[in-house]
Formats: C-alpha cells, structure tokens, sequence
C-alpha cells in the first residue's frame, strides 16, 4: 500500500510539474531578433511578404505595397538586409500596361536557384481569379533586375510560397481559384524557359485548398501543407517527387482561412507558421490572430513552439501570411503581415525552442 501511494504522489508530482512548465512558458523561447523591415514607406498598405537567401548570402524580401490590396497601384517592392538593417523598399515591378490602363500586383515569390539565377515571381490582374504569373531574374542577387517575362497562358508560377529544387526540377506550389479553390504544381526542368503541370490534386468541392507549402523527406517522400475552407489545415503526400499525390486530408491543426508558410529543417524537422484559429460554430474564416509556430518530426504529431504575435482582436490586429526560411547558418527567419501596414521579420535559434505537444487540435496553456 505504501509503496502505491508512493507511486501516486510520484505520478501527481510529475503532472503537476509538466502543467507549470506549460503554464510558464512564454512561447517566445528561441526568437532572438524582432524588427520591422521599415518603419515608413510610400505606401500605407503592405502584404503578401517573402524572403530569400541568395548565392553570397545577402537576405532579401518582398512584398507588395499600395493603398490596399486589389487596388491598381499595388506593387511589388524588395529590400536587401545589409550590415544589420534593411534597405528601404525599391518597387521593382507593376502592373502598368499602357498610360490608361494598369491592374495591381499580388504575391511575389522570390526563389534562389542553385547555382543559377534568383527569381522573382509575382502575378497580375484584377483578382486571383484572372491573374497571370510573370517573372523577373537578377544576376546580383538582387541588385537589378531583367525586364518581365510572362509565364506560358495558365501558369502563374508559386502562388505564395517557395518552390523545391529536386532532381534539377523547379517544383511550384500553386493553386486557382476560378473553379473552387484546387492545389495543381507547375514543374521546370529547365530553370523557368519552359513548364509542365500536375493537373489540381482536389476537385474545389468537398475539399477547398490553396497556397500549399512543400515540405521534404529523407525518404524521398512530399508533403503539402495548404490552406483551406474546411476549418483545418489540409495535406496530400507524394511517393514519386511530386508526380501524383495522395487524396487530400484534414490535419490535426485548425486554419482560419488564411496562408500558413512551411520548412524543412537541415535536421529533417519540419516546421509550421500559421494562426492557430479555428473559427466559431460552422464558420470557415476566423480572426487572424494569434499568429503560431508549430514543429513536427514526422510531419503528423505536432508541437507549440512559438507564438509570434497575439493581440485581442480588432479589424486592425492582424498577423498574417508569413514566409519562413532557413539559412545556411542554422537560424529560421520569418515575414509576415503586421496590421496590414507593415512587415515584421523575425530570427529564431531553432535549438533554443521549446516545444509542448499540441493534443486533439488544442494549443497547449
């Protein structure tokens, strides 16, 4: 008898000590640098952010700018991050057809292609339901820039997130929205003079996703992280490097209808940024904050990190879409939408982070 109830005090002990470690936790363990890529700019409207490595290691971001997102102005800027600061943003592409005509730009996308030129992708149009990819490349990292090249008609290149270079191939992330929300790929092998396409691997109807990320595996194996309609972040896998995918599925986590971004650590980690928001009642959009960072080993089970930025909500308090990277240092950088006038970047140590398990959906403490 003496010997049970030492076991459940031990037992009792050890659970209460794992709720004060929860209940201490600020989820800010590993960030070690907070700032905003400017302070000022030309524009009161910022969104749709995202970063790049390039070749001699010079940080750049992007994002575009303009009274508000769908307005004709809106247009693509960059910044380079040099001697500890970022430069102040330089549009760099828009939407100006003729001198009576222009339509805004959306998303930009920059990728690095080893060994090779860094592009930038960006789309034009009215909305996503029209828009066209364009592409731009710079020789020195990021400098100058070529004149616009447009996409083959139906492309439009990563439509948010970062594509993959395997096997020589660029491999896009790319959604429409035209015929319900569907997640399709575009493929080079050529790095961007010509492409194929992995027709929608969901019908828009009993699944709604867009702006997949793809993460990697050891095993040679795929995964897509995307946003959704359905209240939950949604997945498909791919065996053949990204040739045919598994049906689509709910994950454990919730998605407020807004972008998430994801990476794959040097270490095989995966990690996730994204507002751990599941909206209210049937609904399928949700208030954009607080914005997360989850951390998974196997691309199932998943555990709280981070919590970048939290406020109560108000029409102006969003965090949202962000951008993450790894750079060849070890260190995560993230972009994302600060209040819709802002971009915030933030470094992580991710060996300083803590993680908890995220259990049935809930965020833990």
């Amino acid at each position: 008898m003496k010997q049970k109830n030492s076991i459940l005090w031990a037992g009792l002990a050890f659970c209460l000590y794992l709720l004060s470690c929860n209940a201490t936790r600020s989820y800010k363990e590993g960030i070690v640098q907070e700032e905003f890529i400017f302070e000022q700019a030309p524009f009161p409207s910022s969104h749709a952010a995202t970063i790049v490595e390039t070749t001699n290691g010079t940080l750049l971001a992007s994002w575009f700018g303009g009274t508000y997102e769908r307005n004709p102005d809106v247009c693509i800027y960059v910044s380079r991050y040099l001697n500890g600061k970022w430069t102040a943003p330089k549009e760099v592409a828009n939407g100006i057809v003729n001198d009576t005509l222009r339509y805004p730009t959306w998303n930009p996308v920059l990728f690095q292609v080893p060994n090779g030129d860094l592009q930038l992708y960006y789309k034009i149009g009215e909305r996503p339901d029209n828009w066209q990819g364009w592409m731009k490349i710079s020789k020195d990292d990021g400098l100058s820039w070529s004149e616009a090249s447009s996409l083959p008609p139906g492309f439009i290149g990563p439509v948010k997130n970062k594509p993959v270079f395997i096997d020589n191939k660029i491999i896009c992330p790319s959604s429409s929205e035209e015929h319900g929300w569907r997640v399709h790929f575009e493929i080079s092998d050529d790095w961007g003079k010509t492409w194929d396409k992995v027709p929608p691997i969901n019908d828009g109807v009993t699944l709604n996703a867009i702006q997949p990320s793809i993460l990697t595996y050891p095993d040679g194996r795929l995964q897509v992280l995307c946003r959704s309609k359905n209240r939950a972040i949604l997945e498909s896998w791919s065996d053949d490097k990204g040739k045919s995918w598994s049906p689509m599925q709910k994950t454990s986590l919730p998605n407020n209808n807004s972008g998430t971004d994801a990476v794959t650590l040097s270490n095989g980690d995966q990690v996730l940024v994204y507002n751990h928001v599941l909206p209210p009642g049937n609904k399928y959009k949700g208030i954009r904050t607080p914005l997360n960072v989850a951390v998974s080993h196997n691309g199932k089970d998943w555990y709280a990190a981070l919590v970048l930025d939290s406020t109560p909500e108000q029409p102006e308090n969003r965090f949202s879409y962000p951008a993450i990277i790894q750079t060849r240092d070890g260190m995560i950088h993230i972009l994302y939408t600060w209040k819709r006038v802002k971009i915030k970047h933030i470094v992580v140590d991710p060996s300083k982070m803590k993680l908890t398990k995220i259990e049935n959906g809930i965020w833990p403490g």
